[in-house]
């Protein structure tokens, strides 16, 4: 007879899953496949914990039934093995408790290997840690760990309950192009040849953006897509070169009401998954506000220390550093670190010595008494200057106050930034606790130093504010937009906007951008000739699913949510991706590589 492990089929057929046993099926004849968790002979008796996707079974092997006991003896780990068997419940003083199948196991009488395996490179075991890098090089291992089986689950989950969550509101799902225009929106491109049409390209989608506008210019009203997008950026820790976004589009909405959707969506994916019940309308925060209070258009809401502005409390001061900066008509802004929360002499000159290095800032730094400020700044400010900054901050004694001074503009994040790093030092972060908001009211342009010109800071297709529109050309940079961004705990986990829907508009835009009106029919001639037949306001939203899923896993790396994720220099461990290609491959795309 040939070996099992050799025959494309099973020889029997799965009656359950490991772990979907329980003691109510005591007394069944059940076949069970799986992975060998871990094996113990303890005799006559061996014993095995079989694991599959649903959790681990004890198997038990009498030697009453000697081929199966042959069989166990020659199991290893991680060898996939097929049973039948009868179940039973385990006699009292070895229930283990620990396992949802802890009351019962399986008597063996029919067993067969079906594949060995070698000794795998890192423990398959709850709780077990391997290296990253040897874990995503065996990507097929990793994900048998039942932690990045429950994290799968979870993402499977919120993605069910948005999809019935839309469908219930009115949702019709389009599936959109991946080979498509490049329409760049802030990162490069990722560029595929056409071998049919010598020297033209292909760009994969950075979003769907365009192509849902289209969608609502065609009558759908409410378009929604679990979408696969591409950006050709540089990465951090918590991106990837190819991510997933729940993308949607909605005709004749107010902000009020893609947030509304929005907010229901969110829900669901909580209540599918953690049982938890979120309760909408999250809180609104203008953008400003949010850069004045907290250093951040994405604020961790969960803990105070807010930034205060100390401009007009050091007016007229003596000490030299703040002068020169309030004469340049720059200003000066702080935070107080509570009494409770000590930082010593050593934490204070590192704190001051990684803002000078990293962003070519002064930290001034106080510590409050009865006797007065204490600290090296102390002696050189005013004591009518050290009251108004105390009003100002409520200061009470054992406070450190934390000041930075220069441009606003870019001494705010800094210390947004700090504020992040003392409430994670300090345990502000609530880690259970839940603060969601929206951030409103952003601004539409930036200038962009770099490029000399203005840039979008949400994409060039999002409209103006209409309390704004007079501002548009004479002062651009204080127009508002009609963006939106949902926020929690200090991540953003999604925004949109309302469109553009008239090509006019959407002219006079792109010329602020610097483009030509050559450049713009070029590029998204297809966009406004659309614009010109009848098309409705529109507006919508995108939430990335890796980062919402990394959220309701409760884990740190978003690598940890995503099946076959990329290295944070874009490389696919696994498969060796990207690699080379032949010569013939690139001879027919008409590509010669020069470096």
């Amino acid at each position: 007879m040939p070996d099992s492990k050799y025959s494309p089929l099973p020889p029997w057929q799965r009656t359950d899953y490991c772990g979907a046993l329980r003691a109510r099926d005591e007394g069944r004849a059940v076949a069970v496949l799986g992975w060998v968790a871990a094996r113990r002979d303890h005799g006559r008796l061996i014993f095995i914990d079989l694991r599959d996707r649903e959790g681990i079974v004890q198997l038990v092997f009498n030697p009453e039934y000697a081929a199966a006991h042959d069989v166990a003896e020659k199991a290893r780990s991680e060898y996939f093995i097929a049973v039948r068997g009868k179940v039973l419940r385990r006699s009292e003083g070895t229930v283990n408790a620990e396992l949802p199948t802890g009351e019962i196991e399986v008597a063996v009488s029919e067993c067969e290997i079906l594949n060995t395996s070698p000794v795998p490179p890192f423990p398959i075991a709850e709780g077990e840690v391997a290296a990253e890098e040897l874990r995503l090089k065996n990507r097929y291992l990793d994900l048998r760990r039942p932690e990045m089986l429950r994290n799968m689950r979870r993402r499977h989950r919120a993605l069910k309950a948005v999809r019935d969550y839309l469908d219930e509101n009115g949702f019709i799902e389009v599936e959109t192009p991946i080979l498509w225009k490049s329409t760049p929106e802030g990162a490069r491109d990722y560029l595929v040849p056409s071998r049919v049409n010598p020297g033209r390209f292909y760009a994969l989608p950075q979003s769907p953006q365009l192509l849902k506008q289209l969608l609502m210019v065609s009558g759908f009203d409410r378009y929604y897509q679990i979408a696969r997008c591409f950006r050709d950026e540089d990465l951090r820790a918590n991106r990837q070169p190819e991510f997933t976004q729940i993308d949607l589009e909605m005709t004749c909405p107010r902000p009020e009401d893609v947030m509304s959707v929005a907010e229901g969506m969110i829900a669901a994916a909580y209540q599918a998954t953690l049982g938890i019940d979120i309760r909408p309308p999250f809180p609104r925060l203008a953008y400003a506000e949010a850069m004045e209070r907290f250093g951040s258009d994405k604020p961790d809401m969960r803990f105070g220390m807010e930034l205060r502005n100390l401009t007009e409390a050091f007016a007229g001061t003596a000490f030299k550093v703040f002068a020169e900066v309030l004469a340049r008509g720059e200003s000066i802004y702080a935070i107080a670190v509570p009494a409770e929360h000590q930082l010593s002499r050593r934490e204070l000159d590192e704190m001051a010595e990684s803002l000078r290095s990293r962003h070519g800032l002064g930290l001034a730094w106080a510590k409050t008494a009865q006797e007065g400020w204490q600290g090296p700044v102390a002696k050189h400010i005013g004591e009518s200057e050290k009251a108004r900054a105390a009003q100002a901050m409520a200061l009470k004694a054992g406070d450190t106050l934390l000041m930075v001074a220069g441009d606003a503009n870019k001494i705010r994040p800094v210390l947004g930034d700090l504020r992040l790093a003392l409430g994670q030092k300090f345990g502000l972060c609530d880690a259970e606790g839940r603060s969601f908001l929206w951030v409103v009211d952003f601004p539409l342009f930036e200038y962009s130093a770099e490029e000399k010109r203005l840039v979008s800071v949400n994409h060039p297709f999002t409209a103006p504010h209409p309390d704004d529109l007079e501002r548009l050309e004479s002062e651009p940079l204080r127009v508002r937009s009609l963006a939106y961004d949902m926020v929690l705990n200090g991540q953003e986990l999604g925004g949109g906007s309302i469109r553009i829907h008239s090509r006019e508009l959407q002219l006079k835009v792109m010329d602020l951008l610097g483009l030509t009106r050559e450049e713009a029919l070029d590029r998204f001639g297809f966009l406004l000739d659309a614009l010109t037949y009848g098309a409705p306001p529109h507006g919508g939203c995108a939430f990335g699913v890796d980062r919402l899923a990394m959220v309701l896993c409760g884990t740190d790396s978003i690598r940890d949510v995503i099946a076959f994720p990329k290295t944070q220099k874009a490389v696919d461990l696994m498969s060796g991706a990207p690699s080379e290609v032949s010569p013939r491959q690139l001879k027919e795309l008409g590509i010669k590589v020069t470096s």
